[in-house]
């Protein structure tokens, strides 16, 4: 006998883009293959980010933190991520072995946009690696090295939802760029970035639920 199919259930492409509507300019602007500058500047500011990976046993996400700037960019393409001492499960680092898609997720304390970042990852021990990232004499155990395939930033209204950084005084200025100068800077002029930043307070509030 036939399952009768549930009326209710966003089982299809076409259904799902029934249901969320025409993609906005500004999503398809802000994705690019490479790290660029204002990119950058947003992954030198994040002290915390978390790590996904896919491996035989299913999915893993997995928090990596350490003062601002603790990923480094080697280039524009890749990026170096210490691997710290812990419990050695490394559920990450076996994952990786075994496939080697990645994502990144970037929170900068006080900023609600977060940088998310695709790619391919490696593990090395090479020595000149391990000694970018010492701390106290310590090297990490190894340097997971993220070749870079599509970046973009996340639009802040989760963050508004969470208050999450409700806590960080106010007043603290913002260090990476905005989300228009972002979009501005990577379409060299050809997006209006300052009429973005203007209308975004507005549109993200009245579109939080």
């Amino acid at each position: 006998m036939t399952t009768p199919r549930d009326e209710y259930a966003i089982d299809t492409l076409v259904r799902l883009d029934a249901l969320l509507g025409v993609l906005s300019d500004a999503s398809l602007h802000k994705e690019v293959p490479h790290v660029h500058p204002a990119y950058r500047a947003m992954i030198e500011a994040s002290p915390f980010a978390v790590l996904a990976t896919t491996g035989p046993g299913g999915l893993d996400a997995s928090p990596r933190g350490d003062p601002p700037g603790f990923v480094q960019l080697q280039d524009d393409k890749t990026l170096l991520l210490p691997e710290r001492r812990g419990n050695n499960r490394a559920d990450s680092l076996r994952n990786i072995v075994a496939d080697p898609r990645v994502a990144l997720l970037f929170l900068i304390p006080g900023v609600g946009e977060t940088l998310r970042v695709n790619g391919r990852a490696r593990i090395s021990v090479a020595p000149d690696l391990l000694a970018r990232f010492v701390v106290n004499g310590q090297p990490p155990k190894c340097v997971v090295v993220v070749d870079v395939e599509t970046v973009f930033f996340q639009c802040a209204r989760a963050i508004q939802r969470s208050r999450l950084w409700d806590a960080v005084p106010p007043g603290t200025s913002r260090p990476v760029p905005t989300p228009g100068a972002i979009l501005a800077s990577i379409t060299h002029g050809a997006f209006d970035g300052a009429a973005y930043d203007k209308e975004l307070p507005t549109r993200q509030q009245a579109t939080l639920y």
